[in-house]
């Protein structure tokens, strides 16, 4: 019943930074964790990273912590994923996701524990 809409996305040098947006609509999110994939090429969809409902809990892939910092703000029905020092292994199309359940009832990780997806925005990172 929920709809993703992500933006944000483009080409960027390594070391860049952008911020995707992630807006919603349809349905309120209720108490329901949300959480970023990506899939790049020639590779499986991956997690990125999520946020519960409050934000005060969030979860990183080992390999975009301390770089990526995901946000939400549950009034504008929306979540951000910040991307600081992006390297050419970071292009990917980035997916964000509602979850089935609240963040301590899933493992965030999982594409399984989410519900809705949006279609996805393009990040590309030059060399």
């Amino acid at each position: 019943q929920v709809q993703l809409v992500e933006s944000g996305g483009g080409l960027v040098q390594a070391g860049g930074s952008l911020r995707l947006s992630c807006a919603a609509s349809g349905r309120t999110f209720g108490s329901y964790a949300m959480g970023w994939f990506r899939h790049g090429p020639g590779k499986e969809r991956e997690f990125v990273a999520a946020v519960s409902w409050t934000g005060g809990s969030t979860s990183y892939a080992d390999s975009v912590k301390g770089r990526f910092t995901i946000s939400r703000d549950n009034a504008q029905k929306m979540v951000y994923l910040r991307m600081n020092d992006l390297k050419p292994e970071d292009t990917a199309a980035y997916y964000c996701a509602v979850a089935r359940y609240a963040y301590s009832m899933i493992d965030s990780s999982l594409a399984t524990a989410y519900a809705s997806w949006g279609q996805g925005t393009q990040v590309n990172v030059s060399s």
